[in-house]
């Protein structure tokens, strides 16, 4: 979507009379429908008055069109700044300008990853050189006519307010650098050489309108690199009802089009192969051009998928493809061929930093595609905002016209295949009656270990693979967020830090985080050979029965934002909730391991009473 298009001769003079911010938001509103935020018109203000010197050179042809706030097809990634037109060896072409106000920037230990004051806080960012390079290989993937016209694209990043940034230029991140250059406030004669090196005439075939309003498919050479990554991945391997179920996903993306949307609801407990059966029809839809988006409202899973997927072969970035379940709030109607929606319990009504932008993700997935295909397991909602439930799909499926078929997948391949051990846990923890007491027949390794520094030890033991790790209930502050130095998890002699920052949503696939512990926001929808889970004093037993209280997790966890305040106003729902969240979490965190979970109490009756049930 193109926000701001005019001639270099139009911008130039709209800068010149202070009208340039005006102008632009003007087109904002057209284009997108709302106003942006006054501090964003502020920006737009700003790095104009910086951009009009840079092409404010003779020698930059008048005809060039300027583009401001070019949105990526099928994406909520909007380009800064473009200018186009045709190069020295008369092909069309468009230089990208990632703009950033930073005064400054600090490298980090993080692949293509910086930390920068920004919002009034110190904050871990992509370096514009890494974001420029990949919004210019997003065009190169996705769209037609970049591809069928051979439009030349160079992308590069201008930090207008920034005199000397040497991390940005550590070797660390050549690989993004020598692809996308980094121009500084003293470097505007060097960003106009830049340009002119690759704009010498004017745009007279409206190359931006080119790729408009060309057709937006993935390239095959992006559906070859996919389909090498998944071939010979035994992780991603389809067996019994997993194959069936993706061959009915594949059937209703084919079937489905605008005016008849199609709604496949896969439901399954733990380690039933929801994720795997996603995977793999992404890559398949991807193969046969499709639009196809990967979509978790949980970062952990697209992190941990999107390099399980990518394993070695770093010459690809595949990162647009798993994408936010909060980024939909602007799409059109049917825009995307088909959506595919893992861990869709963990949906919420409104999206954004504060929770308070959009109306309903359920509906607003919908609406983007002619086919959503949702992966639930309702028994996995553990938060107060998570709305993902089969009757929240069926409600706006319906009020779209759009037809909703269900299946479920059933086999166990997670937890030793033990459906007995489910069932038993389910028991346990209260969640439902169950006929399963006792573990005899689970055929599942399941301990009590006396202490947390057993339970280290035994997870570390069985981490060979680098697929066992410790979680526990969100019950203590994330402090080493803040300072590495300081400990979190502290149980009489034990200390632990929670998952570093540093690893990100990928924590979990580090191979030094056998040391951290992981929580639910880290580990849910992934799985490990081993678990060991630290049970916290949110949920204990008091005369063989279960209490919970989620009051007891931490301030920090945004699992129980807002529960006090509901406490006070509706005392019976918020117990309820705040039951089903705690519960419903160490079901999840019990249910991470494969082979096997090792488990220790911080509460000395509760570790009585497993023991007792053991």
């Amino acid at each position: 979507m193109i926000v701001y298009k005019e001639s270099k001769r139009t911008f130039i003079e709209a800068v010149a009379y202070g009208q340039i911010d005006d102008e632009i938001e003007t087109a904002y509103v057209r284009e997108i429908g709302h106003y942006t935020s006054k501090a964003e018109k502020t920006s737009w203000r700003n790095s104009m008055q910086y951009m009009y010197k840079v092409v404010n050179d003779p020698t930059i042809p008048e005809d060039a069109t300027i583009i401001i706030e070019y949105r990526l097809p099928l994406s909520v990634k909007r380009i800064d700044f473009m200018i186009a037109g045709i190069n020295k060896q008369g092909l069309d072409s468009a230089v990208i300008v990632e703009l950033k106000q930073w005064e400054s920037a600090e490298k980090t230990d993080m692949d293509g990853i910086v930390r920068a004051f920004v919002g009034g806080k110190v904050r871990e960012l992509s370096h514009p050189s890494y974001q420029a390079h990949a919004y210019t290989q997003y065009l190169e993937d996705f769209s037609e006519a970049v591809r069928d016209n051979n439009i030349q694209l160079y992308p590069c990043a201008f930090l207008h307010n920034c005199d000397t940034a040497e991390s940005l230029h550590d070797s660390f991140y050549d690989e993004y650098t020598q692809q996308a250059p980094v121009f500084l406030k003293n470097n505007v004669r060097e960003i106009q050489d830049f340009i002119k090196r690759h704009i010498e005439q004017g745009d007279t075939q409206d190359i931006i309108q080119k790729i408009e309003s060309g057709k937006i498919s993935p390239s095959r050479q992006l559906a070859d690199s996919l389909s090498s990554m998944l071939k010979g991945n035994r992780e991603f391997t389809l067996l019994d009802e997993q194959k069936v179920v993706y061959e009915t996903a594949l059937r209703l993306s084919k079937e489905s089009t605008k005016n008849h949307k199609k709604v496949f609801i896969v439901e399954g407990g733990p380690g039933t192969g929801k994720s795997v059966v996603a995977i793999n029809l992404l890559v398949k839809l991807i193969h046969d051009e499709r639009s196809v988006r990967y979509v978790t409202k949980n970062g952990a899973p697209r992190a941990v998928y999107q390099a399980m997927l990518k394993g070695d072969k770093a010459s690809r970035d595949i990162s647009s493809l798993f994408v936010s379940s909060d980024g939909f709030r602007e799409s059109q109607s049917s825009e995307f061929d088909t959506l595919i929606v893992d861990e869709a319990h963990r949906l919420r009504a409104q999206g954004g930093l504060y929770g308070n932008l959009g109306e309903n993700q359920v509906k607003e997935l919908i609406n983007a595609a002619k086919c959503t295909i949702f992966f639930i397991d309702e028994d996995q909602r553990v938060t107060l905002t998570d709305i993902g439930t089969k009757a929240e799909i069926h409600r706006w499926a319906e009020s779209m016209d759009a037809d909703v078929t269900e299946m479920e997948l059933a086999s166990q391949f997670r937890c030793n295949g033990s459906d007995g051990y489910l069932a038993w846990l389910d028991n346990v923890l209260g969640i439902r009656e169950t006929a399963n007491f006792t573990l005899e027949d689970a055929n599942y390794d399941f301990q009590l270990m006396e202490s947390p520094e057993a339970l280290k030890a035994a997870i570390v033991s069985k981490n060979g693979n680098n697929k066992s790790r410790m979680v526990a209930g969100y019950c203590w502050k994330w402090l080493s967020a803040k300072d590495s130095s300081v400990y979190d998890i502290e149980i009489g002699d034990f200390k632990a830090k929670w998952n570093l920052k540093a690893d990100g949503s990928s924590w979990i696939i580090k191979p030094n985080s056998i040391n951290e512990v992981g929580c639910i926001h880290t580990c849910q929808g992934l799985e490990l050979d081993y678990v060991g889970v630290i049970i916290g004093p949110d949920l204990i037993v008091r005369n063989g029965k279960i209490i919970t209280d989620a009051t007891k997790r931490a301030s920090s966890d945004t699992s129980v934002r807002g529960y006090k305040k509901m406490l006070k106003e509706d005392p019976e729902r918020a117990q309820a909730l705040g039951d089903a969240i705690v519960k419903n979490t160490y079901r999840t965190l019990m249910t991470r391991g494969m082979k096997g979970c090792y488990t220790y109490s911080t509460d000395p009756e509760t570790q009585a009473w497993f023991s007792q049930l053991l």
